[in-house]
């Protein structure tokens, strides 16, 4: 198994930039895609972006793109959310989720970090 800690969450003003990071613990980090997903005050748990093992290949909510980007450091064990031009509609808690590249869903989750963007 696979232990997920986010950080890097906070109050922003609309246009600012956070840098949100998961650090992964336990098992190979390799073994695992990750994701970051987040979920809004009333609203159901949405995905944002996902990243495959070795970062070669990542994909994006179509809201996000071009805002966002996902990375990994293999070396670190470490997952980044790098969000910038943050608009009031991305205030979430934004969760880091982990599935073994041989599965489709996402078995792992981090307790989640708060992302607050001021109009």
């Amino acid at each position: 198994q696979v232990q997920l800690a986010e950080s890097g969450g906070g109050l922003v003003q609309a246009g600012g930039s956070l840098r949100l990071s998961c650090a992964a613990s336990g098992r190979t980090f390799t073994y695992y895609n990750f994701a970051w997903f987040r979920q809004a005050p009333g609203k159901e748990r949405e995905f944002v972006a996902t990243i495959n093992w070795n970062g070669g290949s990542t994909s994006y909510k179509d809201s996000v793109k071009g805002r966002f980007t996902i990375s990994r450091d293999n070396a670190k064990n470490t997952v980044y959310l790098q969000m910038n031009s943050l608009k009031p509609e991305d205030t979430a808690i934004y969760y880091c989720a982990a599935r073994y590249t041989t599965r489709f869903s996402y078995d792992f989750w981090g307790q989640g970090t708060q992302v607050t963007v001021s109009s």
